[in-house]
């Protein structure tokens, strides 16, 4: 249910930043609103509270967004709320988001490696994914994982790229437990 609603009404939103041409300004609301609603607890402690009616929790949105973004954003947390889905606004403006950086062909790799990467190694893989992908810019996040031993893992969206040392062990263990059935099959 969660994922169709923000499904539904993250694409009503992008539709409605790309008719009107206001891509840009959208996806930065879209953040600001997307970081409020993560950061500020007492909203969500209001805003989730049973006692608390459907017009109280809209006027309360009101007072903290009418004025700062479009009223296309406040109409649609108002939409939100008035139907019982506050809790899945944060995932709709993910949902836009990312709607939006796929447009503007924008991706976002998650980067782990055993050891924390220099500049230039981060600049290196950016450039290798901007050659290998169709993307045209990347949002880099880097990631430290000790128990990787060496090498890296990348994840774009539901790709993974795992060169690091420790999966290849792993598949290495694999095929050796494979070839120790196949010795074990063929005594008499």
């Amino acid at each position: 249910m969660a994922k169709l609603v923000s499904k539904t009404y993250g694409d009503a939103l992008f539709e409605l930043a790309v008719e009107s041409g206001q891509v840009d300004e959208m996806l930065e609301e879209a953040r600001a609103i997307k970081q409020v609603l993560r950061e500020d607890n007492g909203l969500s402690k209001l805003m989730n509270h049973p006692k608390i009616v459907k017009e109280e929790k809209i006027g309360i949105l009101e007072q903290i967004f009418k004025g700062r973004v479009r009223e296309e954003m406040t109409g649609l947390m108002r939409m939100l709320v008035s139907k019982g889905h506050y809790g899945e606004m944060e995932s709709v403006f993910t949902y836009f988001i990312d709607q939006v950086k796929e447009y503007k062909n924008i991706g976002t790799a998650y980067v782990t490696a055993s050891m924390p990467l220099s500049d230039s190694q981060k600049e290196q893989v950016e450039k290798k994914l901007l050659e290998t992908t169709k993307y045209e810019e990347f949002e880099m996040h880097y990631g430290v994982d000790e128990g990787l031993i060496g090498g890296m893992v990348i994840r774009i969206g539901d790709r993974v790229v795992d060169s690091s040392v420790k999966s290849k062990l792993q598949s290495l263990a694999r095929e050796l437990s494979k070839i120790q059935l196949k010795v074990g099959e063929c005594a008499p």
